[in-house]
């Protein structure tokens, strides 16, 4: 079993910024995906931004420019910077583990999430 523990939610204002983590209790093989996803209240859940093995990240359209996500192989840890936060960035952000399978990222480990609330 794998374990992911996010930290770093909170309260800001719009325009402001916040650090999410999310610390992976081990590795699960060469090739992996980690990813944030986000789901506010009455929405579906949206995936924000994506790391890969080989290093490729990708971003949701609406998070694009604003927002960074960075994985530190030593530390096992996901990081998302979030930049220039709007109101409809309020949302629980949960982290995501999973293996690789021909090209297809497979979740298969989920945080409890962490709480981003961003005021106007």
């Amino acid at each position: 079993q794998v374990k992911l523990v996010e930290s770093g939610g909170g309260s800001v204002q719009s325009g402001g910024s916040l650090r999410l983590s999310c610390a992976a209790s081990r590795y699960i093989g060469a090739t992996y995906c980690m990813a944030w996803f986000r789901q506010a209240p009455g929405e579906g859940r949206e995936e924000v931004a994506k790391f890969d093995s080989d290093e490729t990240t990708t971003y949701a359209e609406s998070v694009k420019g604003r927002f960074t996500v960075s994985h530190d192989s030593a530390e096992n840890t996901l990081t998302l910077q979030m930049n220039s936060l709007k109101p409809e960035d309020t949302a629980k952000y949960y982290c995501a583990l999973g293996p690789i399978y021909y090209h297809k990222c497979l979740y298969e480990y989920y945080g409890q999430g962490t709480q981003v609330n961003v005021s106007s």
